[in-house]
């Protein structure tokens, strides 16, 4: 929501009179980019880092309450009405045949989709930064104790994970172009459920899963109907948690008690 946000108001405030090209829109996806990350950094710092330490249901707790808050006070600071998101790509129809036609823009988010999957990809398995990452995703205790600045590592993740958020608000309002405060709750349950699908702690297993609950969605508008549109990927987490919890990719974990 913040990425969509951003990159609007820099559309209509900083580059008023751009044409659609992929400049504007790389131009665009930076900055929403490096704005969500500013407010990522803001709250690790003051809603999670004084909890580092705590029970996870505090955190838990404490994560549906910065969203709420992101949320509603989008609201406050945004206005409640949706907003029209500007084209900041060319867009021409592909006539594949058949009665198959393919929009430009579904072709660019998908390949910058996978660009920065890829990046990030590399990123969490290829460097010793990412080593650090999964480190203390094990045991961040452990990770202390071997040298890791545990605080860095988690702050530069937090950086991560919130720019990518951020262009993915954007990539969102090239694909629908109205937005408003509440465009993140959805996809938000929807991604999360696709990481559950998929195995959650797995890249390769997320993107997998996203797939499956995007193509099986539109099977389902297609040919029963768009009203179980949304409730399909519900359907999916159940069937996933009753049938395999660890997700397609992932693997169980025995635990010591």
């Amino acid at each position: 929501m913040l990425g969509s946000f951003v990159g609007l108001y820099f559309i209509r405030y900083g580059i008023p009179n751009a044409e659609p090209s992929f400049l504007t829109a790389i131009m665009v996806i930076i900055v929403a980019m490096a704005g969500s990350a500013l407010i990522g950094v803001i709250i690790e710092k003051f809603a999670y880092r004084p909890l580092r330490k705590s029970p996870r249901i505090n955190i838990l707790i404490t994560a549906i309450g910065v969203s709420l808050l992101l949320e509603y006070g989008g609201q406050l600071v945004f206005g409640a009405s949706p907003q029209f998101f500007p084209d900041i790509l060319p867009r021409k129809n592909i006539d594949l045949g058949g009665n198959i036609i393919l929009d430009s823009n579904q072709i660019t988010i998908f390949v910058i989709s996978f660009v920065l999957m890829q990046l990030l990809q590399f990123m969490v398995f290829k460097t010793q930064f990412g080593r650090a990452m999964r480190a203390i995703s094990h045991s961040l205790e452990t990770a202390n104790l071997i040298g890791i600045n545990v605080n860095k590592v988690i702050f530069i993740t937090f950086i991560i994970g919130s720019s990518l958020a951020g262009a993915a608000g954007v990539l969102y309002g090239v694909a629908y172009p109205k937005i408003d405060p509440l465009l993140g709750v959805l996809p938000g349950l929807k991604a999360f459920i696709a990481a559950v699908l998929g195995g959650i702690g797995n890249i390769t297993g997320a993107v997998i899963g996203a797939l499956i609950l995007g193509l099986s969605e539109t099977y389902v508008a297609g040919y029963i109907s768009s009203t179980y549109r949304d409730a399909l990927a519900f359907v999916i987490l159940i069937l996933v948690l009753l049938l395999r919890p660890a997700g397609l990719l992932g693997s169980k974990k025995i635990e010591k008690v």
